[in-house]
């Protein structure tokens, strides 16, 4: 029963975040596009166009299972080839360079011989880094972390850094926030513990960034700004082809790939060499995309 009460779960958050998301862009509403998974299971995309604030966005559910390839078994270390895994992804483009990227998932994995584990995460990519909001931002993923260990902020913080990390570019995807993988039941914490937590970062996520977004929406911005965003948008889609394990995971399970590349931008752009002005707002920003910034104390 612990499965299905993990994927109802998982569906009623979607419709949530879709409520809100929709409530703070008020310019657009949410498609659905459901779908079926080729060995069982299948999702719900949930896209967003041409919003007032947000340009492409996406809030997807899926609860699939089937069989791992080979090679992915190897990888997740994986005796048993059956797998089940539910979970909410999400990615927001806005229009503005003003306001922030963001990305978050939470998601629920059962292999075949019953080993099961929870991940996920939430982390910004701002275009310009503004420091009181990256400080605010990380309060607030701590504040969700402290209710359920003292180690779990530092811990899932260093994740996000070493994670969202663009290592051919040497730069953080953007300020990161917590990232987690195979929270399984331990001596110290059962499955039921780990839900509880995940739960928690899924409802953290909307205040944190609808909040961001309330702030930003109406800054200007001129053509210099959008040139820069279209830059910074391509280190986003460099991270997600190369490195990120939910388009892995998807592409080895014979995922939908429209569900699957929903996290690339509209428009992106790569200027042969790109060097920002020195002093300006843009190479700022490029200070802070860095490892292990202590985002709770940086002078802002």
């Amino acid at each position: 029963m612990f499965r299905e009460e993990v994927e109802a779960f998982m569906r009623q958050f979607q419709q949530y975040l879709v409520q809100a998301l929709e409530t703070c862009d008020g310019g657009a509403a949410f498609k659905a596009d459901e779908w079926q998974h080729a060995e069982g299971g299948g999702g719900v995309s949930r896209i967003i166009e041409n919003g007032a604030v947000l340009e492409k966005g996406g809030v997807n559910f899926s609860a699939v299972h089937g069989q791992l390839s080979p090679s992915f078994l190897k990888m997740l270390e994986m005796p048993d080839p059956q797998f089940f895994a539910t979970g909410v992804s999400v990615v927001m483009h806005p229009h503005s360079p003003m306001v922030p990227i963001t990305h978050m998932n939470v998601r629920y994995f059962e292999a075949g011989n019953g080993t099961a584990w929870f991940g996920g995460g939430i982390d910004l990519t701002p275009i310009y880094v503004d420091l009181n909001q990256a400080r605010a931002f990380h309060e607030a993923m701590q504040e969700v972390c402290a209710k359920h260990h003292p180690s779990y902020y530092p811990e899932f913080k260093k994740w996000a850094d070493d994670y969202f990390y663009n290592q051919h570019r040497a730069e953080t995807r953007g300020v990161g926030g917590i990232f987690f993988d195979r929270l399984m039941a331990t001596e110290e914490f059962s499955l039921e513990q780990r839900f509880a937590f995940v739960r928690d970062v899924a409802y953290a996520f909307a205040p944190a960034y609808t909040a961001i977004i309330n702030q930003n929406r109406n800054l200007a911005f001129g053509e210099q700004e959008k040139q820069w965003q279209l830059i910074r948008r391509g280190r986003y889609v460099e991270f997600n082809l190369v490195y990120d394990r939910g388009t892995k995971f998807g592409l080895a399970t014979g995922g939908r790939i429209e569900s699957i590349l929903m996290s690339l931008p509209q428009y992106a752009s790569w200027v042969y060499n790109h060097q920002p002005a020195p002093g300006s707002a843009e190479e700022k920003t490029l200070h802070y995309l860095k490892k292990d910034i202590d985002w709770l104390s940086v002078e802002v």
